[in-house]
């Protein structure tokens, strides 16, 4: 059974001012034309992979450690979008207990075909990649176990169907022959999709067009008779790129498009504050219009992605080839037209209101399963976090674990989606051991995290976790085990609060530097955005209990566009 309390939606949707402020709806005067604004989904949800069905959208993200794991989230206009399911709701469907940080769930793909949806992914483990498929008859419900797919090296797995009725696997792996390091190919393969095994050859189509380096991501897309295959490059940081290439046959020769790349932020200023485009996935409407999600990091400072990498959403129109002299003229998609990079706003795609909700939560802990925007380390220990509904609670179980490689520690949280944002709850610590400590924390992943916590020893302290060494940044006196926190964000500039009453306040520290918890100072793979969420360990020494009555998370935005205009510290 599900953890997750999925019967109730929460929408997910931009709002005025890059999906930022609570500023509501976007103004509309008569002949006015509406417009989105850029990420359609903010905070960590990178890898996007889109489906229409009908007059239905779903778009999944990677989760890498995380569990549950793939977000399915659901939209009927491409820019309000709801979080509806996640695909891998059981340990049986994946091993994501003891992963590294930034392994597990990589970018996955979602299809429909004859009635049922296919989402395949690839679970990474210490290197070893075990490719995979589930599959559900509606998004919603209950997903299956997976089927994996046995001699399907890499990474990054697409399916698709053609209209003959087979079915062909498309992934990326790391030649034998392999020109420079990193270089990768694109390859292809029949797949029996009633016995999920692959059949026939195997085909080797290509390892891109600037270089090859990392060629992954690839999608395949049938129109007028002609296959066209996109492919990711790059890396996903500021090299990132789409290219794409053409053929008559499903199994090539494929020729690259001579305007390649056709997407990337690359030939971009360092400095610009949208970074890392690529990782496309397009989508035909019912019209015959087409649109683009891609991923992108918006980056403090032109440095610091503590976000993660974001969904966002581009126009895609299909030109001709304009040369004289060429017999065969080619048509080739252009996205984002006129300007060639992803903006901050387009036209709505439906013409609608745009703007819904501006991503604030808050949970009282009123129902059984925990709302869907909660998020886990890795595979939880079960009983770790339940729900009181008679007292209104989350009881969130002590482990002895604290934050470390590969630790199953007790913490719970969502993702941080705002540079500007508060976030509230209040804690009851119950433990008579002397280490304990529960409260709130911001995760990036086992190597960076800010804990605010109070002891049972009678300490609030903010301790920053960094590779398992803690470092105690600020601590004082309090009298008792309940106690209400604050956290409050300014882009890099973090301020943590205590009060007994949440009419009081006092402030443990101000100035905190969050950049400690972006990829950038971090080091290493770095995958994920940073989550806010309640933890709580007695740190080697037995077990005990943290309750909390509820969780707030809000934007505190002024102007959401603000982002946009800063640059890189001197």
């Amino acid at each position: 059974m599900s953890i997750l309390r999925t019967r109730i939606p929460v929408v997910f949707a931009v709002i005025a001012c890059a999906g930022l402020v609570s500023c509501g709806p976007a103004a509309e005067t008569e002949g006015s034309v509406p417009t989105f604004s850029n990420p359609i989904i903010p905070g960590f949800a990178p890898d996007p992979s889109i489906v229409r069905v009908g007059d239905d959208f779903w778009l999944v993200n990677s989760t890498f450690e995380y569990f549950p794991g793939i977000p399915i989230y659901h939209s009927t206009d491409l820019v309000n979008w709801e979080l509806v399911n996640y695909a891998l709701t059981r340990p049986s469907q994946a091993d994501l207990a003891t992963l590294k940080s930034s392994d597990g769930i990589h970018a996955s793909t979602i299809r429909y075909h004859d009635g049922t949806y296919y989402i395949i992914t690839t679970n990474n483990i210490d290197g070893n990649m075990l490719n995979f498929v589930v599959t559900a008859s509606d998004p919603r419900g209950e997903w299956s176990e997976p089927q994996v797919l046995d001699g399907a090296p890499g990474i990054d797995p697409s399916l698709f169907f053609d209209d003959d009725g087979r079915a062909w696997y498309v992934g990326n792996w790391i030649p034998p022959d392999p020109e420079f390091p990193g270089q990768a190919e694109i390859w292809l393969q029949e797949v029996d999709i009633g016995a999920m095994k692959l059949v026939g050859d195997r085909h080797f189509l290509w390892r891109g067009c600037c270089g090859g380096v990392w060629a992954e991501g690839p999608h395949i897309y049938k129109r007028d008779g002609w296959y066209y295959l996109l492919i990711s490059e790059g890396g996903t940081s500021f090299d990132h790129a789409m290219a794409i290439a053409i053929s008559k046959d499903i199994t090539g020769p494929y020729r690259s498009n001579a305007r390649n790349p056709v997407l990337t932020h690359r030939h971009l200023s360092y400095d610009y504050p949208i970074s890392g485009v690529g990782h496309a996935d397009l989508v035909e409407l019912e019209d015959g219009r087409w649109y683009a999600v891609a991923l992108g990091w918006r980056l403090v400072d032109g440095k610091y992605g503590i976000l993660g990498r974001e969904t966002f959403l581009v126009p895609v129109t299909w030109e001709e080839e304009p040369y004289a002299w060429k017999a065969e003229k080619l048509q080739w998609p252009v996205f984002s037209p006129v300007t060639g990079k992803v903006e901050l706003e387009y036209p709505t795609p439906f013409g609608n209101r745009a703007r819904v909700n501006d991503y604030r939560f808050r949970d009282d802990f009123v129902e059984s399963d925990l709302a869907p925007e909660w998020n886990f380390r890795r595979t939880p220990v079960q009983g770790v976090a339940t729900v009181d509904v008679h007292a209104g609670e989350l009881r969130l179980r002590l482990m002895p674990a604290a934050i470390g490689a590969r630790q199953q520690y007790a913490f719970t949280g969502i993702r941080q989606r705002h540079f500007e944002f508060e976030a509230l709850t209040r804690m009851t610590l119950e433990s008579d051991q002397p280490a304990a400590e529960a409260g709130m924390a911001l995760i990036m992943n086992d190597r960076s995290a800010l804990l605010f916590t109070l002891t049972a020893s009678g300490e609030l302290q903010v301790t920053h976790n960094r590779e398992g060494d803690t470092e105690r940044l600020a601590t004082t006196g309090f009298e008792g085990r309940e106690v209400f926190l604050k956290v409050i964000a300014d882009y890099l500039s973090l301020g943590f609060y205590y009060s007994a009453d949440a009419e009081s306040w006092q402030t443990l520290v101000e100035g905190i530097d969050g950049s400690m918890l972006a990829p950038e100072r971090i080091g290493g793979y770095n995958y994920t955005g940073v989550y806010v969420g309640l933890y709580g360990s007695t740190n080697g020494t037995g077990e005990g209990e943290a309750r909390y009555d509820f969780m707030e998370y809000r934007p505190t935005v002024t102007d959401g566009n603000d982002w946009f205009s800063r640059r890189r510290a001197e």
